[in-house]
C-alpha cells in the first residue's frame, strides 16, 4: 500500500485514512497489507455458487441458511470472518412471486469473501441510487425482464451487513450434482441482476 499513488478520489480518501491511523500509531502498512490479504484470500464468486447448490440439494442446510447465514456457511467451509469483524449475512431467497437484489447506497459493501472482488456496476453512483428508485427499470437493463406481478425487494447492505441472494434453483437441474449446480450460479445471480 505504501508509496501508491492513485487519481481515483475514493482510492485517495482511502489511503489518506490509511496515513493517519498509521501515524496515530493505530496500525502498520503491513497490518492494513495482511488484513486485505486476509479478506481477499479465498474471495471467489465459486463460494456463493457452493452456498446456492448446497441450499437447492439440502433442505436442511436451505432451512439454516435463511434463518441463521452466519451460522450455516460454516458447514460448506465458510465465514464472514476476515476483516476487524465478522460482518452478519442475510440469505434472502428468490421465489416465483418476489426477486431480490442487492445494493449498497451508501458506498459498495457486499460479500467479498463469497463474491469476490464488487463488479464495477455495483460501486457506481447510477446503479446505487437507481436499483432502489426503479429497480425494475434498472433490472431490465441488465437484460432481466420480470414478470410485472413479481415483487421485487431491494437490500441495502452496510458496514456491519451484508446479503446474498439465494436465486431459484432452475428447472429441469433435479438430477445434477452439487459441483454441477454450482456450476451454473454466476455473480450477477447471487446480487439479483441475473436469474440462474
Amino acid at each position: 500500500m505504501s508509496g501508491e499513488h492513485t487519481s481515483n478520489p475514493v482510492a485517495a480518501r482511502v489511503r489518506r485514512l490509511e496515513e493517519r491511523l498509521i501515524a496515530a500509531g493505530h496500525v502498520t502498512d503491513d497490518e492494513l497489507d495482511a488484513i486485505l490479504s486476509g479478506v481477499l484470500n479465498g474471495a471467489s464468486p465459486l463460494n456463493g455458487a457452493r452456498i446456492a447448490a448446497r441450499a437447492w440439494t439440502d433442505p436442511g442446510f436451505r432451512e439454516r441458511l435463511l434463518d441463521d447465514a452466519n451460522g450455516a456457511l460454516p458447514e460448506v467451509g465458510l465465514s464472514m470472518a476476515g476483516g476487524l469483524q465478522e460482518q452478519r449475512l442475510k440469505v434472502v431467497a428468490n421465489t416465483p412471486d418476489r426477486h431480490n437484489v442487492l445494493v449498497c447506497t451508501l458506498c459498495s459493501c457486499y460479500p467479498v469473501a463469497l463474491l469476490g472482488p464488487s463488479p464495477s456496476w455495483y460501486k457506481s453512483e447510477a446503479y446505487r441510487s437507481r436499483v432502489v428508485r426503479e429497480p425494475r427499470a434498472v433490472l431490465a437493463e441488465f437484460g432481466l425482464d420480470l414478470p410485472p406481478g413479481r415483487e421485487i425487494t431491494v437490500w441495502d447492505s452496510s458496514a456491519e451487513s451484508r446479503y446474498l441472494v439465494l436465486p431459484q434453483r432452475p428447472s429441469g437441474t433435479e438430477d445434477l450434482p452439487e459441483d454441477q449446480l454450482a456450476a451454473l450460479v454466476t455473480r450477477e445471480g447471487l446480487i439479483g441482476t441475473a436469474l440462474v
